[in-house]
């Protein structure tokens, strides 16, 4: 016999409470988590204004439903802020016409005739800097490059092993 046929109808209301009291909560933050997840933060936003037109549109006779309202929304908003602060979040993207600089062209032709006149009008700034020796008095130094001092480098270690 389950422990559900030999409870009470009484009880088992008690018990079935009790569960949605405990768990619910957890499952609500699980799926908003995950919606949080897949679609973003305008999808909670919703949920969020959905829910609330739910919960106070609900009508019961108790004295203090009001008051149970007012906890349930106070419970989904802060659900709702979890999964909002969740790194997890997807990002949402920005709108693409903020983006675009008024005039810009979507033909590849234009964009390519655009981005060479840029290139081409930043010249002098796009070239790498270039190596510039300057002249100092008392005598010219000799500019050596890293295969000369790495060079020089082992041919002295061979010196001082060669001495020992």
């Amino acid at each position: 016999m389950s422990k559900f046929q030999a409870a009470t109808p009484d009880r088992l209301r008690q018990l079935r409470l009790e569960a949605s009291a405990h768990f619910t909560p957890m499952m609500l933050h699980e799926a908003l988590l995950r919606l949080s997840q897949a679609c973003g933060g305008e999808s909670l936003d919703r949920f969020e204004k959905a829910m609330v037109d739910q919960i106070e549109a609900t009508k019961d006779d108790r004295a203090d439903f009001e008051t149970v309202k007012e906890l349930a929304i106070e419970q989904l908003y802060a659900l709702v802020r979890a999964a909002n602060d969740s790194p997890k979040k997807k990002q949402s993207l920005e709108k693409i016409d903020t983006r675009r600089t008024p005039g810009r062209s979507e033909e590849p032709g234009t964009l390519e005739d655009q981005l060479q006149a840029g290139l081409e009008d930043s010249f002098p700034a796009s070239d790498p800097p270039a190596v510039v020796s300057t002249t100092i008095s008392g005598g010219a130094k000799k500019l050596v490059g890293t295969d000369e001092v790495l060079k020089k480098q082992r041919q002295q270690a061979a010196r001082k092993d060669s001495q020992s």
